[in-house]
């Protein structure tokens, strides 16, 4: 909506101290934040139900940091900025080195499904994970440090200045390297830096690969990874982390350790690029290299299955024709020989499924938004009321309790924001049982039919989680997995009359070492306990039975087997690993006297290499981390505004170059972004007036305020249209979601502007005007449903 003839005189500071001041008042621009900062630490949170956690997780930063300054002789005077949230209902990290060093730390429990995450104190081990991302990143060679002194620091690349593509580069060369590079090196030293506890000794990532070369699966080579290995198979961006960390260890094998960190170290006579870099340090070429792995791969694979074939590999009967990509924990009725399941595979939605084992056909029940990556969503089975619990929200925020009727279909939300997984249905009085993660914590909670809502049965300490719950089939017993926050992991089980009378005692029925006891469920009878571990380096089947109190391994698999479900008195229904995805199978069980164990890539590594036991970063206990605190108070945003980038920058105005200047505002939580654009056009042909240009533009999320002066842009050199444009200009935005319950968003945005000495409409540059002032009023109401 334009509106016309608005003649009065614009007095830009008025409206300038006016929207600021509104700002002001509709923001949360004052909020309040606390921070504890050491001379490398800037921490900061916004809850003070997370303080408990503060002191420790910066004595984890303080430990790992220290183990990374003297393994990569690593020396700077910026603080690293940690962001503690409780944004998702699982823990998580993510690091950013532009424009300065920023990582982003989840509180939450991790989600430990197929033994995918590490068990160990998750606050210790994010920060020696993530820090190898902020350390590699950010060390610098003479050049980069020449070229962040000119552009006054990390250049951020923005669309809209391409110039800046190539500063930032210039600032920050590491940054510009594939994902699998930067995930291949944090994965490899969080292993050693835990004493093995890690990703690059675990079973899981040994599972895919010997499946790929069982199954003759293609390898992706380095450029197929960063496209096709990203896009299409059914683990998509965990590719980067099954490729680089294993490619990683390879070297270490091949070479040493200490090579490998050359190849990733930045000094002073390296390289900036890391193909070049590579070049460098092994004296090969990198595409050969990989070629080279490929081949190992397919011999070290070779050997560990010809050591599971030493003893009788457990048979199998394949129930569907096609492979299921990932799949929640199952349920079989055997009043209609029908198995319950959710799944998820690339190129098709998550669904609720409902297979027919006799027919070997597939039929959807609903579709599950947001479905997570590994496990879709947390399911629980009322066989009788024939209903399915389960969860949506999976993937990102809090999730949310629905159930679904199997023979109607119909869906309903139960409970929002419960924030609850690990969902089981009590088989007698009908309430649900689940883990909510909260604030750091795992609960164990109840759900009373008719789930208006839930009652906290069991908080645990920081440090112990609890996950895969059964209950038995006389409703008597819950079992569950347990991980301490030494990584220790146990079998237990519980009397629910106990829990309901607020008391926790539990017995521990197995200990699994370092090795999940994952999906154990009752039998039919509820004499045994079935469930998968990778104790052997394989993720086989075992079967715990109760009254003798013994755990027998009852399959030996050529992959693995994952989430067994009771089937006859000798079978059981699993899924078997395969290259694609999960194959839902039927296999006998019974008592095994012997299978072989696999050997593992990171064993040969730390075998051949000892140093690598040395690569222990300690205990962060031994860390005094007030003697460090040289701050603990509140923090503001806004007084930590600084210069984060200047640097030059060409634009177009009309037909004409304009030569000017780029300077970048920041606070180091990214809150406010402030960007101002100044430059000059160096011909007669244009009115003095019209040779200087300017444009101001300030984000502090949801408002977006700008300003400019016969605006100019880069892309108007190459035409042929122009967003260029004679006169003054200033607008705010205001963007507000009304929904976000993914996958359905509905959002506001709402952009007020006023323009002056306007030649062309602001929009539309082959219409002239005839008024010198216009105000323009745009909404923008959108909603979204996509899963």
């Amino acid at each position: 909506i334009y509106m016309n003839n608005y003649h009065q005189k614009c007095n830009w500071t008025v409206y300038i101290v006016f929207i600021l001041l509104f700002i002001s008042f509709t923001s949360p621009l004052f909020a309040e934040l606390y921070s504890k900062q050491t001379e490398h630490l800037r921490l900061i949170y916004y809850d003070k139900k997370h303080a408990f956690i503060v002191s420790h997780l910066a004595r984890c930063f303080e430990n790992s940091f220290r183990f990374h300054q003297q393994l990569f002789n690593y020396q700077s005077k910026e603080k690293i900025t940690i962001l503690l949230h409780d944004f998702n209902d699982y823990g998580h990290g993510g690091t950013s080195s532009m424009p300065w060093n920023f990582i982003r730390i989840g509180i939450e429990p991790f989600d430990y499904v197929y033994e995918t995450q590490p068990t160990n104190e998750r606050m210790n081990w994010l920060m020696h994970h993530e820090l190898v991302h902020t350390v590699m990143i950010d060390k610098t060679a003479k050049s980069d440090r020449f070229f962040r002194s000119i552009f006054f620091g990390k250049v951020i690349p923005k669309a809209e200045i391409p110039l800046s593509m190539l500063y930032s580069y210039l600032t920050n060369p590491r940054w510009y390297c594939p994902r699998w590079y930067h995930e291949g090196i944090a994965v490899f030293l969080e292993t050693w830096m835990s004493g093995g506890l890690g990703r690059a000794l675990g079973g899981y990532d040994e599972m895919v690969f010997r499946a790929m070369v069982r199954d003759s699966s293609y390898f992706y080579d380095v450029v197929g990874l960063e496209s096709e290995g990203t896009t299409i198979d059914f683990q998509v961006g965990v590719n980067a982390y099954l490729y680089g960390t294993r490619f990683v260890s390879y070297l270490a094998l091949q070479y040493d350790p200490e090579q490998v960190l050359k190849w990733f170290n930045r000094t002073e006579d390296s390289k900036r690029s890391y193909r070049s870099q590579f070049q460098k340090t092994f004296g090969a070429n990198l595409d050969e290299s990989w070629s080279n792995w490929i081949e190992w791969e397919h011999r070290w694979q070779h050997q560990n299955l010809q050591l599971i074939r030493e003893y009788p590999i457990t048979p199998y009967r394949n129930i569907l024709p096609q492979t299921l990509g990932s799949v929640s924990r199952t349920y079989y009725d055997s009043s209609t020989q029908r198995i319950y399941a959710a799944i998820n595979y690339p190129g098709q939605l998550a669904q609720i499924a409902e297979i027919d084992i006799k027919q070997g056909t597939i039929n959807k029940i609903c579709d599950v938004p947001s479905p997570a990556l590994y496990y879709v969503t947390f399911l629980a089975y009322d066989q009788k009321a024939q209903r399915l619990f389960y969860t949506t929200q999976n993937s990102r925020g809090w999730r949310d309790l629905n159930e679904v009727d199997i023979k109607t279909h119909k869906r309903k939300v139960l409970l929002k924001d419960s924030r609850s997984g690990d969902l089981v249905c009590h088989p007698v009085d009908k309430s649900l049982w689940g883990v909510q993660h909260h604030n750091g914590y795992s609960t164990l909670v109840y759900f009373p039919h008719p789930y208006k809502g839930w009652i906290n049965i069991l908080s645990l300490p920081y440090g112990r989680d609890i996950f895969d719950l059964d209950i038995s089939p006389d409703g008597k017993y819950l079992s569950a997995a347990l991980v301490d926050i030494s990584g220790q992991q146990k079998l237990i089980l519980m009397n629910i009359d106990t829990l309901l009378q607020g008391r926790s005692s539990f017995e521990i029925l197995h200990e699994f070492e370092n090795n999940s006891p994952a999906n154990f469920v009752f039998s039919a009878g509820g004499e045994y306990l079935y469930g998968t571990s990778y104790y052997t380096g394989v993720s086989n089947i075992w079967r715990y039975d109760l009254p003798n109190k013994q755990m027998d391994i009852v399959t030996n698999s050529e992959t693995g087997f994952f989430r067994p479900v009771p089937f006859k008195e000798d079978t059981v229904i699993t899924f078997r690993y395969t290259g694609k995805g999960f194959d839902a199978v039927v296999v006998p069980v019974k008592p095994l006297q012997d299978v072989n164990a696999v050997n593992y890539l990171g064993q040969a590594v730390v075998n051949k290499h000892p140093l690598l036991r040395d690569w222990k970063a300690g205990s962060p206990a031994s860390i005094n981390i007030d003697s460090l605190t040289i701050y603990e108070g509140n923090y503001t945003p806004w007084k930590n505004i600084r210069l984060a980038a200047a640097y030059p920058i060409i634009e177009g105005y009309k037909d004409y170059t304009t030569f000017g200047i780029h300077l970048n505002f920041m606070d180091p939580l990214l809150f406010h972004n402030i960007e101002l654009n100044g430059s000059y056009s160096p011909t007669n042909r244009l009115e003095t007036s019209e040779r200087f240009h300017a444009t101001l533009k300030y984000n502090y999320w949801p408002w977006k305020f700008w300003m400019s002066y016969n605006h100019a842009d880069f892309y108007d050199l190459f035409g042929p249209t122009k967003t260029s444009r004679k006169g003054k200009g200033a607008g705010i935005q205001y963007h507000h979601y009304f929904i976000v319950d993914r996958p359905k968003i509905l959002d506001l945005t709402v952009d007020l502007a006023g323009f002056s000495g306007l030649e062309r409409l602001p929009q539309y540059q082959n219409i002239e005007v005839f008024h010198d002032r216009f105000l323009s009023l745009n909404a923008d109401l959108k909603y979204s449903y996509l899963l």
